[in-house]
């Protein structure tokens, strides 16, 4: 398969002064929504008492990762008691807290206690900072936390809650609002709040166990970008000036907790429950699934996290802790490793991160477990936290942060 890298989905920071020149991770997945980090020299190995920068206490439980737009960390928490969503904006030299914003939610949300609320990461580029909270809205921040807008959606519904994070790309802010009976993606001006376009899950859902909790990507190929996306029924690429369908499968099924992996020409996207495991060529128009679909597999390899593409490879972790290595082109599976960290829960909610060719992914009992990128499996640190996690390894400048139940870490010399 000939392989060719993505146009890169940059974000500017000309004239910001909170930019920074390092490396920076403003969205979940990184900057291309894919996982892999530009930098290459990051920790290899650490514990709770060694190579630790800062540690900072959280007040409540949350599954939402992390991001780095130059000097400032900004994650997304829940006040329970106050009903509140909140965006906390931390230094990210030392762990200090430098404001706190929200909104209050007006109507009952439901959730599972595994999936606390605020669970969608939020995403920046270097002028706002953009979040979703649910049944409280889409509110857009400045960097000193004041808000410049906030659109309501209407209320979100569903008894395992929300995950889909926003993704900025142009003018645009697109998201997944789902699942739910109400599953869309969604595009916003980002200056404004204003919606532009919806494109509805062909398939519309119930208060059930379906649905997708997915973030779209924005990719470009050939000349064309495209932003992929996963609905409930629905693996499609749209066109991100009008939300209408370039090309679609429902070859998907009902369910996915991750999200779509676009990377050398195909995009890999795996379900849960009956739904399938497929990767599907970019360049196609119209229904795919008889002409650019390589491979498919039902029921998929359970996963909660998305996975990487790397040099005709896709590496990923199922949600039982067993790492794997397929092949793009045909499927095979090169290697699955049962991953095995020092805590007694081994299983893994959180997404794979590459840099250079290491694989970072935290597990739930807070282990960072690192292997290398290559079609033979080698274990290169097991790196113990001792605290809950289902967030996603987060590079930048250097360095990496970790959010916990209980803190947020930042790992460096």
């Amino acid at each position: 398969m000939k392989q060719i890298p993505l146009l890169m989905v940059a974000v500017g920071c000309l004239l910001n002064p909170h930019a920074s020149t390092g490396a920076n991770w403003p969205a979940w997945r990184g900057a291309n929504g894919d996982g892999i980090a530009t930098e290459t020299e990051l920790p290899l190995n650490w514990s709770r008492t060694e190579k630790v920068v800062w540690r900072t206490d959280l007040s409540e439980p949350g599954n939402s990762t992390p991001i780095v737009w130059g000097d400032r960390l900004y994650v997304t928490q829940t006040d329970s008691e106050k009903n509140r969503r909140n965006l906390l904006c931390f230094d990210a030299g030392s762990g200090r807290l430098l404001w706190k914003s929200g909104v209050e939610v007006s109507v009952e949300e439901r959730t599972h206690e595994t999936n606390p609320h605020a669970s969608a990461s939020a995403v920046s580029d270097g002028e706002r900072v953009i979040c979703w909270f649910g049944s409280a809205g889409v509110v857009a921040y400045d960097l000193e936390g004041r808000q410049l807008w906030r659109t309501d959606l209407g209320p979100h519904t569903h008894r395992f809650g929300y995950g889909g994070s926003p993704v900025l790309h142009g003018d645009h802010v697109f998201l997944n609002f789902g699942p739910g009976a109400r599953e869309f993606v969604v595009a916003l001006n980002k200056t404004t709040g204003k919606e532009i376009w919806r494109h509805e899950s062909p398939t519309p859902g119930q208060d059930d166990i379906y649905g997708t909790w997915s973030t779209p990507v924005v990719v470009s190929w050939q000349g064309q970008t495209q932003l992929v996306s996963a609905l409930r029924g629905e693996l499609a690429g749209l066109d991100p000036s009008t939300g209408k369908a370039i090309w679609f499968t429902p070859s998907l099924g009902l369910q996915s907790k991750s999200s779509p992996a676009v990377g050398e020409g195909v995009v890999v996207m795996t379900g849960d429950l009956e739904s399938s495991e497929l990767v599907v060529r970019l360049g196609g128009e119209g229904d795919v699934t008889d002409t650019h679909i390589l491979w498919k597999r039902t029921p998929a390899r359970r996963r909660v996290g998305s996975g990487i593409i790397h040099r005709g490879y896709f590496y990923s972790v199922q949600t039982s802790g067993i790492a794997d290595c397929v092949k793009l082109e045909t499927g095979e599976v090169v290697w699955d490793e049962r991953l095995r960290g020092a805590g007694a829960n081994n299983a893994v909610w959180s997404s794979p991160v590459l840099a250079g060719d290491r694989v970072y992914i935290m597990n739930q009992s807070g282990d960072v477990i690192v292997f290398r990128a290559a079609p033979k499996f080698e274990l290169l640190a097991t790196n113990s936290l001792g605290e809950t996690s289902n967030s996603s390894v987060v590079p930048a400048n250097g360095r990496i942060y970790l959010r916990t139940h209980k803190s947020l870490w930042c790992i460096g010399e």
